[in-house]
């Protein structure tokens, strides 16, 4: 079979776990106002529960060389089911540090999913890695549409308490997952993409972009999290039911879904930097308008521009045609998990000082820091 083949099969059974496995990581933050008003947190406290999940990325080069040495076969499987049992106790935490503790193990398992992950969708991509990334990053996205109005209707049904009665379905699909991938050899695309290298030699070369790609990174994470972890929170805060909040954060998710699809295509045809460019100017530009307007429809566009940027970086590190690609894709993660995590904090801090209005407008004029840093991104692979 030639390596430039798409392979569908392949492609779209890892973005279906993606889908799968991602639908509980979406839990928390239309969960956030409930979890708030019962344990009693601010902004800045309730931000360090998304870093939790974040804190096992900085393993993620540990990770990646685990995935090049070892069969990622179960890592696939098995992250859906461990994932769906912490994320569906998070109801039944009575204090803050169980919470913790069961989101640190949920960032734990999306850890493992997601570094071996995109290698096999290169692997399998042929000559069309940006259409795998694309569809890679619909099933992510497409979790994150399906994950807050799952969950809300549990909630409305069950309670926050309840909603453990959803921990069956990832059970399910870890089965399904096992059923779908014990035939497919996933450890030999890792292995074929491993090869012997010096990682120091290979981060002192790519030391440059990724320096770029970690301000880019910077400059877009205030915006990216006031928007997906805090929107329900923000929404309401002015007033909005907890069904409304859902449903906008689906909305915005649901478009983030067709941005991820159409924006790895469209890399593919003209080019990284013109894609990135696009998406940054647009998104900055749709946020202050949101701000402004408080539309849901704006909502629509923001969503359909700011998360379409990670099938177009993901595609620019795998671009770099390194001998470590699963590496290079670890480190990507450690920076893009590291940033996001400390602007994470930023925002809830900022939001109790100063509210969660001015942190919005604060975070979209930042936002203007990362059209530079489009332009230059793709000028640093070589």
């Amino acid at each position: 079979m030639s390596n430039k083949e798409f392979k569908k099969s392949q492609v779209f059974t890892i973005s279906a776990a993606h889908m799968l496995h991602d639908t509980y990581s979406a839990f928390l933050a239309p969960l956030l106002p409930l979890l708030i008003e019962k344990l009693g947190m601010s902004l800045s406290i309730s931000a360090l529960l998304e870093i939790a999940r974040r804190i096992p990325t900085l393993l993620n080069p540990f990770f990646g060389l685990l995935a090049e040495k070892t069969g990622v076969k179960y890592f696939v499987i098995l992250t859906p089911a461990i994932t769906a049992i912490s994320m569906s106790l998070i109801g039944l935490a009575q204090s803050y540090t169980v919470l913790f503790i069961l989101l640190f193990v949920s960032g734990i398992s999306s850890a493992l999913f997601h570094v071996p992950s995109p290698v096999i969708i290169k692997e399998a991509s042929g000559d069309k890695i940006g259409m795998g990334m694309s569809w890679f990053m619909v099933g992510g996205e497409s979790a994150r549409t399906i994950g807050p109005l799952l969950v809300t209707a549990a909630v409305t049904l069950w309670g926050l308490e309840g909603i453990y009665k959803l921990m069956p379905l990832g059970l399910i699909a870890s089965f399904i997952l096992y059923l779908k991938l014990k035939d497919i050899d996933l450890h030999r695309p890792i292995r074929k993409a491993k090869e012997k290298g010096d990682t120091r030699k290979l981060l002192k070369k790519y030391t440059p972009f990724f320096t770029v790609l970690a301000s880019y990174l910077f400059f877009q994470a205030g915006m990216k999290s006031a928007v997906t972890l805090y929107l329900p929170v923000y929404l309401t805060s002015q007033g909005e039911s907890l069904w409304y909040a859902g449903i906008s954060l689906s909305i915005l998710q649901f478009f983030g879904v067709l941005g991820a699809f159409f924006a790895g295509n469209i890399s593919d045809r003209i080019g990284r930097k013109n894609t990135l460019l696009i998406s940054s100017i647009a998104s900055t530009l749709c946020m202050g308008l949101f701000i402004y307007f408080g539309s849901i429809y704006i909502l629509a566009f923001l969503g359909l521009f700011l998360l379409s940027s990670g099938p177009v970086i993901m595609a620019s590190v795998q671009d770099t045609h390194t001998h470590m690609p699963t590496f290079m894709n670890s480190m990507y993660m450690l920076i893009s998990f590291s940033i996001s995590s400390m602007v994470i904090f930023g925002v809830g801090l900022l939001g109790d000082n100063l509210g969660l209005q001015t942190t919005y407008i604060i975070c979209n004029v930042l936002a203007i820091g990362s059209i530079p840093f489009a332009f230059l991104l793709t000028k640093q692979i070589k």
